[in-house]
């Protein structure tokens, strides 16, 4: 009798992905990481290197003579008791609260009203209102710092020209440079003029997310503008807005180079903030361990802020589920 053809045996359906797996090369399986490994190392020596130099140099007694011989002597917190027992850091301190929360109110404000200003906007109309945002977020911090300092320059600038002619004449030749409150409001200007694109062109692509047909219901019962705002769109990008606004507060609270630029923190220390405060004393008065302590307060303070938001948006985030 013919023998019997023996039945060939099924593979499983995992084995060959299984060996072709074990048989995959080490470097193969290493690859990903070897991609993002010059990331990694550049980040590190950008980051967190000068971080931890500044918090060693920190807890030293850290001068001119150490900076030129070496050899600093540990002190532990001494510097940061220095520090906190000086009524000068606490008045800093109250106007970066402040400086930091009128800029962040204006441009949340202002960015929203841009923001639902391009959704009803037609084709053509809002591509030249983003195309302007654009530029005005590209213009380099340094450029656009310059700029201002022409447009409100006492004799020849452009806004005491116009001041002037509108019939503010006691505009006329005004040094905005030369009072604190002036610069305090050019600073805040600028800045908000900076940042108001990034908030706008962000909270415009979360607004075209949102559902048609809640508007819709929203008009069929009625709703003015304000209650649709309220009830429909902040509720479905409360999110949004909470990470948006907790950017703005990092960018607002660490604004230096426009500050320094235009005032290097006057007049009369009337534009003085925790950053420019930290370079002051380390770059001017050369006492390198108190920048250093100033400097470390200012990225803890950031980040508490910066945690207590993410904590709320978490928070938020698993009610609504």
């Amino acid at each position: 009798m013919p023998t019997a053809a023996r039945p060939l045996a099924r593979r499983a359906p995992g084995a060959t992905a299984s060996r072709s797996a074990a048989r995959r090369p080490a470097p193969a399986a290493l690859w990903p990481y070897l991609l993002i490994a010059p990331t990694l190392v550049g980040t590190a020596f950008l980051l967190l290197y000068p971080l931890l130099r500044n918090l060693l140099i920190s807890v030293q007694h850290y001068r001119m003579a150490e900076l030129i011989r070496g050899r600093p002597a540990f002190v532990g917190l001494d510097n940061y008791t220095t520090l906190l027992g000086d009524a000068e850091f606490w008045t800093v301190a109250a106007r970066t609260a402040r400086w930091t929360a009128l800029n962040v109110v204006l441009i949340m404000l202002l960015g929203t009203l841009v923001a639902l200003l391009l959704v009803r906007l037609g084709r053509r109309m809002r591509l030249a209102v983003t195309v302007a945002l654009v530029l005005t977020w590209a213009t380099p911090v340094i450029a656009a710092t310059t700029v201002f300092q022409w447009l409100f320059q006492s004799r020849f600038g452009v806004v005491n020209w116009a001041l002037d002619r509108v019939g503010l004449h006691r505009f006329h030749d005004y040094a905005w440079f030369a009072h604190g409150d002036a610069t305090f409001a050019v600073l805040v200007v600028l800045v908000v003029w900076q940042s108001v694109p990034f908030v706008a062109l962000t909270l415009y692509g979360g607004l075209t997310t949102v559902p048609g047909e809640l508007y819709e219901s929203a008009r069929m019962d009625g709703a003015t503008a304000w209650q649709t705002f309220r009830l429909v769109t902040f509720p479905v990008l409360r999110p949004l807005f909470a990470l948006v606004t907790s950017l703005e507060v990092i960018w607002c609270f660490k604004c230096f180079a426009q500050i320094w630029v235009i005032s290097q923190g006057g007049p009369n220390s009337a534009t003085t903030t925790l950053p420019v405060y930290a370079f002051q004393i380390a770059q001017s008065l050369h006492k390198y361990d108190l920048g250093s302590a100033a400097s470390t307060v200012t990225v803890l303070i950031l980040l508490g802020v910066l945690l207590f938001n993410l904590r709320r948006l978490h928070r938020e985030e698993a009610t609504d589920l």
